[in-house]
């Protein structure tokens, strides 16, 4: 699509989710409550909180902000407790979405996100309406700018990836996800900045979409990322540059 950048739309989240910062750290503490809770507090010998605990690190969350999580979730402290739970619908111009929430009241949470897709020209589905049409994988980027893009891509497959790619001076390593930690540690070790490390779904294919079609499916994805519940966000829209204008 034309005006279309994949570094562009990176940068975009990002700015995006920063300006979101308070919801982003409490995305990132249940995140934590929940794997200390279901397999202990030490991330050595439960993987899921050594993801939690690196997407909150990422988040710039204070060492004891995520401590304290730790400990809600193991119940040294006393806390709330909170259960994973998949959404998904369609949005403006048929793009599918999926919702990843962890929620105290699914009697609360459920119809809230029925009401946004609805209020926002989109409609709530049934489960694996649309999760068929995404692939569960490890996503690491890299700015290939000032490095040496074949040291990258050998050090990426001797550590297990699954596939490497560039674009734009974009360097896309790609893994399963059980294979993600070890790539991801091989490449910071070896002196690669990651600019975006994270466990996703990948849609099969995209939708392109036009400027006004994407600006509403970004007003729907706003809404239900504000929605206290609501993890991450993951779709199959084809955003041009100038939506974010």
């Amino acid at each position: 699509m034309a005006g279309h950048s994949k570094w562009a739309n990176i940068k975009h989240r990002k700015a995006r989710v920063d300006s979101k910062r308070s919801k982003q750290w409490s995305n990132c503490s249940r995140a934590v409550i929940v794997a200390a809770r279901a397999g202990g507090g030490d991330p050595k010998f439960n993987t899921t909180l050594r993801y939690a605990i690196d997407d909150a690190k990422a988040a710039n969350m204070p060492k004891d902000t995520i401590e304290k999580a730790i400990k809600k979730g193991t119940g040294e402290i006393e806390g709330e407790t909170y259960e994973p739970a998949r959404y998904e619908g369609y949005g403006p111009g048929g793009i599918a979405i999926i919702a990843d929430c962890l929620q105290s009241n699914a009697n609360k949470t459920a119809p809230e996100i029925r009401s946004i897709f609805a209020k926002g020209g989109g409609n709530l589905g049934t489960p694996n309406s649309v999760a068929f049409g995404f692939t569960h994988e490890g996503s690491i980027l890299i700015d290939g700018t000032d490095v040496d893009e074949d040291s990258v891509i050998e050090a990426s497959l001797e550590a297990g990836a699954k596939d490497v790619e560039t674009e734009e001076g974009l360097i896309s390593v790609t893994t399963e996800p059980s294979d993600f930690l070890e790539v991801k540690d091989a490449l910071t070790a070896a002196g690669f900045a990651l600019e975006q490390a994270e466990l996703t779904f990948r849609p099969e294919t995209r939708v392109a979409l036009d400027v006004d079609k994407a600006r509403s499916v970004l007003r729907l994805i706003d809404a239900l990322e504000d929605q206290d519940d609501v993890q991450k966000i993951f779709h199959n829209a084809e955003i041009p540059d100038e939506a974010y204008e």
